[in-house]
Parts: structure tokens; C-alpha cells; sequence
């Protein structure tokens, strides 16, 4: 997946972003560990970006080294104060892997689904805007 041509772009430390033509945010993962310091700076770039209003996200999943249980913790609480709902797109298994690994088995604080097709994603998506 590349940005688009057509559109304003975003770039940020751990990901790149641009909104589709529905609202719905677009976001190409990046591969540096996260940490509590990027994913706050990140939060706080997202913010920017969407004028402080509450989002869908769609994610473009990359490997990425795993972050630390506070990290872990600290993006968990942090989901619901910048998305409305969450896609994440990957290969199989990847997602499911992170969702895990992220939520401890417990339930994302937001909606959350795995999908392989992108366009499945923007159209599970377009019921959170």
C-alpha cells in the first residue's frame, strides 16, 4: 500500500495518514517501536489532523517490535479519546496476534475487526462516522 496521489498527506513518526473520501482516517503503519513518547506525540499529531473530532480508523498493519506493558497500557486508554472504531488490515494472523497481545483477552475499548480486503474495512468503517 502507498499513499495516495491525490490527497493531503500526514506524515508521523510511526505512521503516515490521509482521510478517504467518506472521513475516514487512512493510516500506513510504520515499523519503529512504540513507546509512550511516540504514541503520545502521535495522539497529539492525530489530533491536529482531525481537528480534535473523534475518528474511524483505518490501519495498514507492519511489524513493528512489540512495546512494553505501559505502552500497551497507556495507547489501550488512549484509543477511545481519538477513534470511533478501529480497522486494521494485515496479513493473516498479524492483527489477531496484536489485538491479543494488546488487550490481554480483554475487550478493545473500542470497535475493533481484522480484515484482509481494505475496501471490507472502509465499509465496516463507514457505520462509525
Amino acid at each position: 500500500m502507498t499513499p495516495p496521489e491525490d490527497r493531503e498527506i500526514f506524515e508521523g513518526e510511526i505512521a503516515t495518514y490521509w482521510f478517504d473520501d467518506d472521513g475516514i482516517l487512512i493510516s500506513l503503519s510504520k515499523s519503529p517501536r512504540r513507546t509512550v513518547a511516540n504514541i503520545t506525540a502521535n495522539i497529539a499529531w492525530v489530533r491536529r489532523i482531525t481537528n480534535n473530532k473523534k475518528v474511524p480508523l483505518l490501519i495498514y498493519l507492519s511489524s513493528s517490535p512489540v512495546p512494553d506493558k505501559e505502552t500497551r497500557k497507556f495507547a489501550t486508554k488512549e484509543l477511545p479519546n481519538v477513534y470511533t472504531a478501529m480497522a486494521m488490515v494485515s496479513k493473516p494472523g498479524l492483527a489477531k496476534f496484536i489485538m491479543n497481545f494488546l488487550f490481554n483477552l480483554k475487550p478493545p475499548p473500542i470497535p475493533m475487526k481484522n480484515f484482509s480486503d481494505d475496501k471490507e474495512a472502509q465499509e465496516w468503517l463507514k457505520q462509525y462516522l
